[in-house]
C-alpha cells in the first residue's frame, strides 16, 4: 500500500486511529478540558500565521537539521511524554523509545506512563528525556531522579502547568478510571476493536509502573484525572525548581511556560531550556494559544525554547519556528500515527512531516532551518 495516497496527512492518521481504538481510549487521547476552547483556539491562532511566497531561487535543497542543547538533529521535532501511553496503544512508550533511538530523536516518558524508566532501559538512545510530575516527598523525589539517570534519560523535563487536575469532561464521561476498570460498558467498546483487544491481551492492561513501588497494597480504581499520580505530586514553586536545578546533573527544562516575567526567572535559575505549552488544551480552558505565547516569552530571555500544542504539520513546525521556538515536540500525532499504523506509523508521520517542511520551503526559498530569521511571518486575516 502507497501510504502517502491512503494517508497523507495528518488528519488522515487521526481518522484511522479513532477507528481502531476503543473510545474510552480515544476520549482520553484526543479531548482537552471545559468547552475545549483553547485545543480550538491553537488551531485558530496557528491557522493566522502566514508567510509570503519568495520566487524565483532555482533548484533548491534542503537541510532540516536543527541544532538544540548541544545536539544535532536530523529533525526539529521530538516525541512528546503523553501520560498512559500504552493505553493508546499496546507497548507504545517502547514502540516510540525504540523508534526515536533509531532516528536520533528525542523520547520523552512521562512520569505517569505505562512502562517505567527501568522498562525502557534496553531501548532508548542518547536522546532520551524523563518528564517529572513533581513528587512532594523529597525521598521519591531524590529516587526518581535516580532512577531516571540510572535508566540513561539525560534531560529532566518538569511540568509546572498541573498545580491541580483539569476536569476534562470528555475524559470523565468516558468511564476511564486509573487503573483501568473493565466495566461492561468499556468491555463492549474493547470488543469493537479486536486488534487493540488483542495486543492488550498479550501484554496486559496498562498500569502507571513508575510510581508502582511507591504505593502499598492495591490501588482502589479512581477517575483518570485523580489517579495515583495526583496523590504523590505537589504544586512546585520556585524553591522546587531550584532543587532540580541543584540536584539534577544534565539538562533542566521547565515545561508550561506563556509568561515572559516567569521565563526571566527560570534563566536567572539555571534552567536550560523552556517549553512554551498550555498541555494542548488539557489543563487551562481560558488561556492563550501557545502560538501568541510564544513571542513574549522569547522576547523575554536567551534561552531555548520548546514549543508545542497544536501542531498537524509542517507548515505548523515552521510557523513555530518563525515566532521564536528552537524546537517543537509532538505528543497527539505520534499517537494517532501509532495507532492507525502500528509500528509503521511513526515513521509514515515522519514522512509526512518531511514531505511537508519541504514543499512550504520551497514556496519561501529557504533552504535550512539553521537561521530562521528567514521566516518572516505575517498576520493573515482568516
Amino acid at each position: 500500500m502507497d501510504l502517502h495516497s491512503a494517508y497523507p496527512a495528518i488528519s488522515d492518521l487521526r481518522a484511522r486511529a479513532r477507528r481502531r481504538i476503543p473510545k474510552f481510549v480515544w476520549e482520553y487521547l484526543d479531548s482537552a478540558t471545559g468547552n475545549e476552547a483553547t485545543k480550538a483556539r491553537n488551531r485558530t491562532a496557528l491557522d493566522r500565521i502566514g508567510f509570503s511566497p519568495s520566487i524565483l531561487h532555482g533548484p533548491l535543497t534542503f537541510n532540516l537539521q536543527k541544532e538544540f542543547l548541544g545536539q544535532t538533529y536530523p529533525l526539529p521535532i521530538g516525541i512528546a511524554p503523553v501520560g498512559m501511553s500504552g493505553l493508546i496503544w499496546p507497548g507504545a512508550e517502547q514502540s516510540l523509545a525504540q523508534f526515536a533511538a533509531q532516528e536520533n530523536l528525542p523520547y520523552c516518558l512521562s512520569t505517569v506512563a505505562a512502562q517505567s524508566p527501568e522498562d525502557l532501559a534496553p531501548d532508548i538512545g542518547e536522546q532520551a528525556w524523563f518528564q517529572l510530575y513533581p513528587p512532594k516527598d523529597p525521598d521519591i523525589r531524590k529516587d526518581l531522579l535516580a532512577r531516571a539517570r540510572m535508566a540513561g534519560f539525560k534531560t529532566l523535563v518538569l511540568t509546572v502547568d498541573v498545580p491541580v487536575a483539569s476536569r476534562r469532561e470528555r475524559q470523565l464521561r468516558s468511564g476511564l478510571t486509573q487503573p483501568p476498570r473493565l466495566t461492561p460498558r468499556l468491555l463492549t467498546q474493547i470488543a469493537q476493536r479486536p486488534v487493540w483487544a488483542l495486543g492488550m491481551a498479550r501484554i496486559g492492561l496498562p498500569k502507571m509502573r513508575t510510581l508502582a513501588k511507591y504505593t502499598e497494597g492495591p490501588m482502589t480504581a479512581r477517575s483518570s484525572t485523580a489517579h495515583i499520580g495526583y496523590l504523590l505530586r505537589t504544586s512546585p514553586d520556585w524553591d522546587y525548581v531550584k532543587w532540580l536545578r541543584d540536584h539534577w546533573r544534565g539538562p533542566l527544562v521547565v515545561k508550561g511556560v506563556s509568561r515572559g516575567k516567569d521565563a526571566q526567572r527560570l534563566e536567572h535559575l539555571g534552567v536550560d531550556a523552556l517549553w512554551v505549552s498550555n498541555h494542548a488544551g488539557r489543563q487551562f480552558d481560558a488561556g492563550p494559544a501557545t502560538i501568541d505565547a510564544l513571542p513574549e516569552v522569547r522576547a523575554a530571555c536567551d534561552l531555548p525554547l520548546i514549543f508545542d500544542s497544536g501542531v498537524e504539520g509542517g507548515l505548523d513546525i515552521l510557523r513555530a519556528l518563525s515566532r521564536g521556538a528552537d524546537f517543537i515536540m509532538l505528543g497527539r500525532a505520534f499517537h494517532y500515527a501509532l495507532a492507525a499504523l502500528g509500528h509503521a506509523g511513526p515513521a509514515h508521520l515522519i514522512d509526512i512531516l518531511k514531505q511537508d517542511l519541504c514543499a512550504n520551503m520551497g514556496q519561501l526559498g529557504v533552504e535550512n532551518l539553521t537561521d530562521t530569521a528567514l521566516l518572516k511571518p505575517i498576520m493573515l486575516d482568516t
